[in-house]
């Protein structure tokens, strides 16, 4: 049988000598378009699998980082909304994934505070702070040194008939680049929204890929389901591990280097002048710089 790398370097376009490893990224979803536990579980087995694309430190457990993007399960937060004391009201559900500085408890409490006020001076309503379960005992000694304490807000959108889902997600961003001005101005360092959406959640850290759903217990509960999962395992070649730089990102996970960001994000800058953005009008400088 001919090799397919054979046949594809002699009948396309495919280069063999162009070839280069990087991260491990990949993408599990369900060809009927439905929420299954299998997609979850599938994408977490996968995400093991792809742990040779990823480096791990002297100290044996630290990795470069290792996460998991999926839908946002509801059921799972409407029960962590009733056991936080509140009742579950038929609005639109927002969660958000957030990182804080751990050893800062004034840094902290500034973030929250930050958080709920522009939250609620958009309207919304918060139903409180979650903490997320984590077992430590995965992690390594530098990634326990970096680890941040790592909370979720849920927040009481609208109600369906009132908003539309892409209008919530438009808005949950608007939210989001208001926060992160708002503590870029307060100078505190080591926060990080992972996800903030009615839609998604993103799990990632400084761990092992095969440690993801051991450091995450949240996980393994069944009532984690997902049409897509998009898994990555970082390898971190020009850049150093960070806990927030693990990936999947908000909206995407990249294989390799980006040698071009500070191009790229000059190159915005210089154009934001005359962005007119119609989806957001006159909050259209809330969401500058864009990178």
């Amino acid at each position: 049988m001919t090799d397919p790398r054979i046949h594809l370097a002699t009948h396309g376009m495919y280069r063999p000598d162009f070839e280069s490893d990087a991260c491990g990224v990949g993408l599990v979803a369900a060809t009927d378009g439905r929420a299954s536990r299998r997609v979850v579980q599938s994408a977490i087995d996968a995400l093991k699998a792809v742990w040779h694309r990823g480096a791990v430190d002297a100290d044996g457990k630290t990795g470069d980082g290792a996460g998991l993007h999926i839908d946002l399960p509801v059921k799972f937060f409407e029960e962590a909304i009733q056991l936080s004391g509140h009742r579950p009201m038929p609005n639109r559900l927002g969660v958000g994934m957030v990182f804080l500085p751990r050893t800062d408890l004034g840094a902290q409490e500034t973030c929250r505070t930050i958080v709920e006020s522009v939250i609620i001076e958009a309207g919304y309503t918060i139903y409180g702070w979650r903490q997320v379960p984590v077992d430590v005992s995965v992690i390594g000694q530098k990634a326990q040194a970096t680890r941040p304490e790592i909370e979720q807000i849920m927040i009481a959108g609208p109600l369906p008939d009132k908003m539309t889902a892409d209008e919530f997600e438009k808005d949950l961003y608007l939210v989001r680049r208001r926060i992160e001005k708002a503590v870029i101005a307060a100078q505190i360092q080591g926060f990080y929204i992972c996800s903030l959406s009615c839609r998604s959640i993103v799990y990632k850290g400084l761990f092992l890929a095969e440690s993801l759903s051991v450091f995450y217990p949240d996980l393994v509960d069944l009532r984690f389901e997902s049409r897509v999962a998009i898994f990555h395992q970082r390898y971190s070649t020009n850049t150093f591990p960070q806990w927030w730089l693990a990936q999947p990102f908000r909206c995407l996970a990249h294989n390799g280097e980006i040698n071009t960001v500070r191009g790229n994000k000059n190159w915005m800058l210089s154009h934001e002048i005359k962005m007119a953005a119609h989806a957001f009008r006159e909050h259209s400088e809330d969401i500058k710089p864009v990178i």
